[in-house]
């Protein structure tokens, strides 16, 4: 389960040919491919696309364009229109398709995207129900955002709380057992955040501030996957603190009962968190700008010249995990 390690990418990558018009290739750690409009050089087009599965039914449609909006966001741009497929087992109803498409097309509306195209089937092949979502924004050239523009001395941000997806997801697919290890009141308020998985609204709003340099979001793999490839294609290194990152206390209940490492807190799937390069003087403008929409903000730790991946936890410095080892196929399982 999951993507697949940077060397199977590459090799996986590297039939593709190359493009004068393409200006962000697909490549690892960029979950959007920029390419130019015509001949003209100022004007680009985000495109990103992106699978949804194993999700709560009732959530599928607003995730499907959810998940897109917001890997476009991230880039700076706001997605436009979008296609939508949609796949199911030879015995899928028509109803379930229903159902999904009624959500899909609330949420577009809602962020202002229009629905091109798609295709919807049944298949003998298709086990459970599958959602493909394909989105395009456009941007001016001097607006564009990507990973790989974080710089040495830049602030790191976490914008929301680390590991909030794999919590609230546990709620809505073990209702029993997290009402158990959570309690029946905070099940309750849990099941009301996944609209917290989405992080169009947040990426937007950063993008207008200047001195935010590069987004990146803690989806799978969790903040160990987004700083490590954000470093990486930015040519930097970081220092963060493990004290300086926001949890929910559902993530140290987790840990205990399964006995989760820290590599594995660090690594959990954190769907519409975002980790942000802000420069120092853009840093109370972040604080501002998040703050007026009731977003939690954490300064973490900065990127650094040179290129070690450092982590500072109770005083001590320690190598940052080099490979995300994301707990939630195990949670799910």
């Amino acid at each position: 389960m999951g993507k697949l390690p940077n060397k199977d990418i590459k090799r996986l990558l590297g039939c593709i040919k190359e493009n004068p018009k393409v200006v962000v290739k697909p490549q690892f750690g960029f979950d959007s491919g920029v390419h130019k409009l015509n001949d003209n050089e100022n004007e680009y087009l985000v495109v990103s696309t992106d699978p949804c599965i194993g999700v709560p039914e009732e959530w599928f449609g607003w995730l499907l364009i959810n998940y897109v909006a917001s890997d476009v966001a991230l880039f700076g741009a706001k997605t436009e229109f979008c296609t939508i497929t949609l796949l199911g087992p030879r015995t899928t109803k028509p109803s379930v398709f229903h159902k999904v498409m009624n959500q899909a097309c609330g949420a577009a509306d809602k962020l202002g995207i229009s629905i091109v195209t798609g295709h919807t089937a049944t298949y003998n092949g298709v086990s459970t129900l599958v959602g493909v979502c394909t989105g395009y924004g456009h941007i001016d050239k001097d607006k564009l955002i990507t990973p790989a523009g974080a710089k040495p001395n830049d602030s790191i941000v976490c914008i929301k709380p680390a590991g909030l997806e794999t919590v609230v997801n546990f709620a809505l697919a073990h209702e029993a057992l997290a009402e158990k290890l959570f309690g029946s009141e905070r099940i309750k308020r849990l099941r009301k955040l996944v609209q917290l998985q989405s992080c169009v609204k947040e990426a937007l709003q950063l993008a207008c501030v200047e001195g935010v340099h590069a987004m990146h979001d803690a989806t799978e793999g969790g903040v160990v996957a987004a700083l490590n490839e954000m470093a990486v294609a930015s040519n930097v290194g970081f220092r963060v603190d493990w004290g300086s990152f926001l949890f929910p206390k559902e993530v140290q209940v987790l840990k205990d009962a399964y006995r989760l490492s820290d590599v594995q807190v660090l690594s959990m799937s954190s769907t519409g968190t975002v980790l942000a390069a802000v420069s120092s003087d853009a840093v109370n403008k972040v604080a501002e700008v998040m703050g007026q929409i009731g977003v939690a903000v954490r300064f973490v730790g900065c990127f650094t010249k040179e290129l070690d991946h450092v982590l500072v936890k109770d005083e001590n410095e320690q190598a940052f995990p080099s490979v995300a080892d994301d707990p939630y196929a195990r949670l799910f399982g």
